[in-house]
């Protein structure tokens, strides 16, 4: 299990490697990520990260490059944070659609209300019920 930092460490260095094809030294992802760490910190999650088998290092004094399992990772991360906006958006189309359809109602028996009152010919009311109507759209 990775940590929130390793995370972070993690994702830079994929899309700094996808966008180079160079290894990516810690020197690089310290200043990219924007860590309150110092290097040492960063090359200690470096080798937790490679012991895990999500980075690797091609020699000793080159930075590092991502492997399979962190492509991965990284790509089931984004499928997670899809999903989860789409259930966002989906939660607010529905509430848009309930409050729309209760809108409606409200609405629809106010004209109810109106056309009881056409059919006993009080104008008066009438024309009360359709001020407030009209006040409450605008």
């Amino acid at each position: 299990m990775i940590t929130g930092r390793q995370e972070k460490l993690l994702d830079f260095l994929v899309r700094e490697y996808i966008s180079t094809s160079e290894p990516v030294s810690s020197k690089a992802l310290k200043k990219a990520c924007d860590l309150d760490v110092c290097g040492a910190t960063i090359r200690n999650d470096l080798q937790a990260l490679t012991e895990e088998g999500y980075i690797t290092q091609p020699h000793t004094s080159a930075g590092r490059i991502p492997t399979q399992k962190a492509y991965k990772y990284i790509a089931d991360k984004l499928e997670r944070a899809e999903q989860m906006e789409v259930k966002i958006v989906r939660t607010s189309i529905v509430r848009q659609i309930s409050e729309t359809h209760d809108q409606i109602s409200r609405q629809m028996q106010q004209m109810e209300e109106i056309m009881d009152k056409l059919e006993h010919g009080d104008m008066f009311e009438i024309l009360n019920i359709l001020d407030n109507w009209h006040k409450k759209l605008w």
